[in-house]
């Protein structure tokens, strides 16, 4: 079976919807979504719809739990906005109640099996969602996150994809389905072949000119939401 790891789609339904188109093309039958669903961008109904559609496991990420964060007035939403532009804003303006709490409930880290393929499923490190592993991490931090119990250990949150060989399993990290950190205009996501046990680190461009007159209208200020997506 064909597998998709996505992580950190952002609200950004045009990179997700190339992503899915990809991904059909290469007879992918289940998809492994590792949390960020909301942040940054303006579409996470539409990101949840399009994935409904679909087989999929999720779990929760650090955006998920900043969205419950602003709602319940733990953190002041205009820190938020001025960090990351209105993305939150616009997820509890267009989510349903059901919706957001369904998002709430979600695990921060799941243990799966596909086609007697072991996954461990985390949004940042498996030991702490919110920690960021880049591919230039010491191994020392990379072998950390090896497991006897799991084949293939996915972890997301940086925004920059990887793989690495750990003793008794391969640490992925998909990179960012919707905001790459790496080039614009293209979207990182990784394919597990449970047959064959092998990976690729996949890239799928698309068209970010609609995105970008929307952070214009929406978040002007917020520059970096504008050119990472041109970098």
């Amino acid at each position: 079976m064909k597998v998709g790891i996505l992580s950190d789609i952002h609200g950004n339904s045009d990179a997700l919807t190339r992503v899915l188109e990809d991904a059909s093309d290469k007879a992918v039958e289940k998809f492994l979504v590792l949390g960020d669903i909301v942040g940054y961008y303006y579409h996470p109904e539409e990101v949840i719809k399009l994935l409904s559609k679909l087989p999929h496991e999720i779990i929760r990420g650090n955006h998920e739990v900043i969205l419950q964060d602003i709602q319940e007035k733990k953190i002041d939403k205009k820190i938020i906005m001025n960090k990351y532009g209105s993305g939150h804003e616009v997820a509890l303006q267009n989510l349903s109640k059901n919706t957001l709490n369904w998002l709430y409930s979600l695990p921060l880290q799941k243990s799966l099996e596909v086609d007697g393929v072991h996954f461990q499923m985390n949004h940042g490190s498996p030991w702490n969602y919110d920690e960021y592993i880049y591919p230039d991490a010491d191994t020392k931090v990379l072998d950390k996150c090896d497991s006897e119990k799991h084949d293939f250990v996915l972890i997301g949150h940086s925004h920059y994809a990887f793989s690495y060989k750990c003793e008794y399993s391969i640490l992925i990290n998909s990179g960012s389905v919707g905001q790459s950190r790496r080039k614009g205009g293209v979207a990182e996501w990784a394919l597990v072949d449970t047959e064959t046990m092998e990976h690729q680190l996949m890239e799928t461009p698309y068209d970010v000119s609609k995105l970008l007159k929307e952070v214009l209208k929406n978040d002007p200020n917020v520059t970096y939401n504008l050119k990472i997506l041109t970098r």
